[in-house]
């Protein structure tokens, strides 16, 4: 990979001395770190950083570094243009604002030529070094871009009897025995080898590539030198070991040497793209349009190839009497990159400008050549680099952070959003030379940004910061495919073209990571089948799958408190190709709101709050503005009137619903539109903060401590339900896509009047889109959002209705086959201690997510009970459901989640919500309630019928609105004849979309 030090990420010098000193860290970086800095790794500052060590223990390093002349060329180089640059800085002062640039200049031409002589006395891999560096027109200088550009195949050639003796030494005939003609003077001489024009005895044209006497010693010598000091720098400071990166160059420099080696890759990359087919073979969809030359013959030193007549990229002037388009070309050579990394995962390490033609004919096509460097990908890391790609594509954290654990990537610190931007200036568009000056101020602005974040989080001074590394493990895998796309970037600055790497390299990513149940035979997760039905629905699964409706999916049902069905099948996402499993934790949407209803009804059945009492007894900041009326049951009603509350956050900052006390604070501040028990409006996003104050307020605890000690504990869900999740359970989360079909349905369907004005269909499908893109930040999955943020298991959601199906009873322990077991991750929240204001009680601190990993056993209710500041009378009624297996002790609490009964004058008439949760009917019954549930935005459900002790839950990360839920719900009811619920049948309105 190379040696870049990314553009802008450390502060900048006056005027170019920051983007003249990148080319000289570069330079001396090139032998400690194999040319590899992979993605903002290495800023200005890091690579300062090494420059004051090389130059302060230029002797040291000489002496245990095993001294040789090379390296002290090198260290004297380097000394000179240090003190040069240093002295220009100082003259800088006492110049003229219309001299310095001239001055600057001078400075660069100068030390260009330094550097220039350098490389061609040295050669070996110095000339990799400067051939990477000419191509960075988007970091260095011009005078170093136009003066290192002859290192690409304008060297100094070796002499006409060394080529003849390497040829008759490697095939035992003279030049004159194997060739009827050979052009003399070399077409292009590089850093291994140079070529010339020649004619075989047959009359065919051909190239011959013929490797330099006393080459090979000088790489591997220059091999061996740059791991010896990368050591000293691992053992000097310990927080920049570059001994992975070095040691991937070690292994795929020296395969350069061998032309039979290049021969062959050169035939496996001219098939794998298509360029010599046979007749009746057809093209794939992602066919690139570029031509490979035909190898002839080859030994370990000659490599004799087709000719093909061609226009050099640095050539401008014939490129532009061709009429060649140079945006056309950078294009396909960076979609015959892209196909050969994501599809074949076997690519060329080596692209930079002497290394690619243009052919003379229309349509002029890129001429690819030197096959030398390659690599070759396993199946897993190919599927873990594409993605990376499209995680960072997508803004998906989740997936970005598990392609990164696939492919061996640590880090130290937990700060997606900054490995978000770090990834995205990796794959980030190219920047015309013009333009980067400007690049690498974006960019230093942007790494100043970050850093200032590291800081902070790991609580740093400003030198610890510079020293501290957060990559903890770096693959060497990925050394070569980074060097790949920063001489990519290089070539397209140097074309002076912009070129957008997402756009172009996206088909063939995503083309790794596609296949629904018929290219994947394990898309049904290996889990016994519990009951003929759950047969019948794998198969309806798979049915669906294939019709491009599922992505993935887990579905549970309980009849009787027994597990009757517990199937999860299909993909965590659209580009994790990762299977579902039974513990996959799914965002549900508004199927929270059955949860944070049932914590309310929860302090109700334990004497903490009261259906009938007014909010503002519980809550006094919530009294203002006209709210002292409003009642509990009205909360759990949707008829408080506050049905609008926190709408105007979509377009204000919907980032303000992760932040708790804000959002309470906006409860409070808050006005009614309607007359508290007057009108049924659903409070889609409201419900929640209103809820959670409540619970808090009544009960002096965080939400999450009554989420944990009122259902998580009790039921034995550890670990598979959340609102708001912790760190340490990314690996399980699966991402949300969305289905395009549905969506353009809404543009059909009719408003709806239980609905508020803020959120009618014409108004979901306005934010639908960026939906799944808002939920699947990591930031926002960890933010406790409890009208909307649950994110679970089917089995745990399922488990919930199953106990309240019964009455609160906790139903037996779930299936032991499956695997893991329910309830066995160890994550759950560290709640620290919490101080009561005696005036205030309940108002709780900034709720942020904050988890910790335990790895003692749980402690049951009963013993944390006795060790509590509860009252006697509180612990002996949690003990005493302890041992009933209860949940709830009222044995009515069915009507009072209804809102029937003695509960029915809480409720407004017919509306859709009982307290809490909303009512299902029969469709073919007599028109009372049988159950209830709550449904989310996408498809994601939990209900369960009373009256036939039927409870199951449904959990989609493909968004649609309900027809697959729906299918599925329909299916598993008329196999156990239990009457189909409205608002869940297969075949309803199409203006009823399930969304609550």
């Amino acid at each position: 990979m190379s040696d870049e030090v990314r553009p802008g990420e450390g502060k900048r010098e006056k005027n170019f001395v920051g983007v003249a000193w990148l080319g000289l860290a570069s330079l001396l970086k090139y032998i400690t770190i194999g040319a590899v800095v992979y993605a903002a790794r290495v800023s200005l500052s890091t690579a300062f950083l090494f420059l004051n060590s090389f130059t302060k223990s230029v002797n040291f390093i000489i002496l245990a570094s095993f001294c040789s002349v090379r390296r002290v060329r090198v260290f004297t180089v380097a000394l000179v243009i240090y003190l040069d640059y240093k002295a220009v800085q100082q003259r800088e002062k006492w110049t003229s604002k219309s001299k310095r640039a001239a001055l600057w200049e001078k400075a660069h031409e100068r030390n260009a030529k330094r550097v220039l002589s350098l490389i061609i006395k040295l050669e070996g891999l110095w000339v990799k070094l400067g051939q990477y560096l000419s191509t960075r027109a988007d970091v260095l200088p011009e005078a170093y871009i136009s003066l290192l550009k002859q290192l690409q195949d304008s060297l100094p050639p070796r002499p006409l009897k060394e080529v003849c003796r390497t040829i008759q030494k490697e095939f035992g005939k003279t030049m004159y025995d194997l060739f009827a003609d050979f052009v003399e003077e070399p077409l292009a001489t590089a850093s291994i080898a140079q070529v010339h024009r020649a004619k075989l005895i047959n009359g065919q044209e051909v190239v011959v590539k013929v490797q330099h006497e006393g080459v090979r010693e000088i790489i591997l010598e220059d091999l061996k030198n740059a791991k010896s000091i990368v050591e000293w720098i691992a053992w000097a400071e310990p927080q920049y070991d570059f001994n992975p990166m070095i040691d991937e160059w070690c292994k795929e420099a020296p395969k350069e040497l061998d032309f039979n080696h290049e021969a062959e890759n050169t035939r496996t990359v001219s098939r794998n793209l298509g360029c010599k087919m046979s007749p009746g073979e057809s093209y794939s969809s992602n066919r690139v349009n570029v031509l490979i030359p035909e190898v002839i013959q080859s030994t370990k030193s000659v490599l004799i190839l087709e000719y093909m007549d061609g226009i050099r990229l640095n050539d401008s002037a014939s490129l532009e009497a061709f009429g060649v388009d140079k945006k056309n070309i950078v294009e396909e050579i960076t979609r015959a990159y892209a196909h050969q990394i994501y599809v074949d995962g076997f690519f060329n390490g080596d692209p930079h400008p002497g290394n690619f033609l243009v052919s003379k004919e229309a349509p002029h096509r890129p001429i690819l050549l030197d096959f030398g460097l390659t690599k070759k990908l396993s199946s897993s890391m190919k599927q873990a680099l594409a993605k990376m790609f499209l995680a960072s594509a997508e803004g998906d954290h989740v997936a970005l952070l598990s392609a990164m654990s696939e492919m061996g990537l640590r880090l130290r610190l937990d700060m997606p959003e900054q490995v978000m931007e770090i990834t995205n200036v990796f794959f980030r568009s190219s920047t015309p030379a013009n333009e980067a000056q400007q690049n690498l101020k974006t960019l230093s602005e942007q790494r100043e940004k970050n850093m200032k974040a590291i800081q902070e989080k790991m609580q740093l001074n400003p030198k610890e910061v510079k020293r501290f590394n957060p990559v903890d493990a770096f693959p060497g895998d990925i050394v070569i495919f980074a060097r790949v796309l920063n001489l990519l970037r290089g070539l397209s600055s140097t074309m002076n073209v912009r070129i957008v790497y997402l756009d172009i390299m996206r088909p063939f990513a995503e083309s790794v990571l596609q296949g629904g149940p018929a290219a994947n035979v394990q898309w049904i997760y290996n889990t016994p089948v519990h009951s003929d039905i759950e047969a019948k629905l794998r198969q309806l699964l798979v049915e669906l799958g294939n019709n491009d409706k599922i992505l993935g999916i887990q579905v549970c049902a309980y009849k009787d408190g027994e597990v009757i069905i517990d199937t999860a099948a299909g993909v965590l996402g659209k580009y994790d190709p990762r299977p579902v499993q039974p513990d996959t934790l799914f965002s549900v949407f508004s199927a929270t709101k059955g949860i944070a209803a049932g914590m309310l009804h929860w302090l109700v059945d334990n004497g903490k709050l009261k259906l009938e009492e007014n909010v503002a007894n519980i809550w006094p900041e919530f009294r203002r503005n006209g709210k002292e009326h409003i009642k509990v049951h009205h909360i759990l009603n949707h008829t408080s009137g506050l049905h609008n509350a926190l709408a105007n956050l979509r377009e204000e900052n919907p980032l303000l619903l992760t932040e708790w006390d804000e959002c309470l604070k906006r409860m409070e501040a808050s006005v009614p539109e309607t007359e508290p028990g007057k009108q049924q409006l659903y409070h889609y996003l409201s419900f929640g903060w209103l809820c959670g104050g409540i619970i808090e307020h009544a009960s002096g605890k965080k939400f999450q401590e009554i989420l944990e000690e009122a259902f998580i504990h009790p039921l034995k869900i550890e670990g598979e339900l959340y609102v708001g999740i912790p760190p340490g359970v990314e690996s399980r989360l699966a991402t949300l896509t969305l289905d395009m079909d549905d969506l353009k349905m809404l543009s059909e369907m009719q408003n709806r009047p239980e609905l508020p004005s803020t959120f009618q269909l014409n108004n979901i499908g306005e934010f639908a889109e960026y939906l799944p893109a808002f939920f699947n930040m990591l930031n926002i999955r960890r933010a406790i959002i409890p009208a909307a943020n649950g994110h679970c298991s089917a089995r745990a959601l399922a488990r919930y209705y199953a106990a309240l199906a019964d009455g609160g009873v906790v139903p037996p322990p779930h299936s032991s086959v499956s695997n893991p077991a329910l309830g066995s991750h160890p994550h759950i929240p560290n709640f620290p201690p919490k101080k009561i204001n005696e005036k205030q009680k309940g108002k709780v601190d900034s709720r942020q997510s904050s988890y910790t990993k335990i790895e003692e056993e749980e402690e049951d209710d009963v013993e944390k009970c006795s060790r509590s500041s509860r009252g006697t009378s509180d612990c002996e009624g949690i003990a005493d459901r302890e041992r009933k297996g209860k949940i709830f002790s009222n044995p009515r609490v069915h009507e009072a989640f209804m809102g029937v009964g003695e509960y029915g004058s809480l409720c407004l008439g017919d509306g859709a919500f009982g307290l809490g949760f909303r009512r299902l009917k029969s469709k073919q019954g007599d028109g009372s309630y049988t159950g209830f549930g709550h449904s989310g935005m996408g498809g994601s459900t939990g209900f369960c019928d009373v009256r036939n002790r039927f409870a199951m839950a449904v959990t989609v990360n493909k968004m649609s609105f309900g027809g697959v839920t729906s299918k599925i719900v329909e299916l598993v009811c008329s196999e156990l004849n239990v009457p189909l619920p409205e608002g869940l049948s297969g075949s309803r309105d199409i203006n009823r979309p399930l969304i609550n």
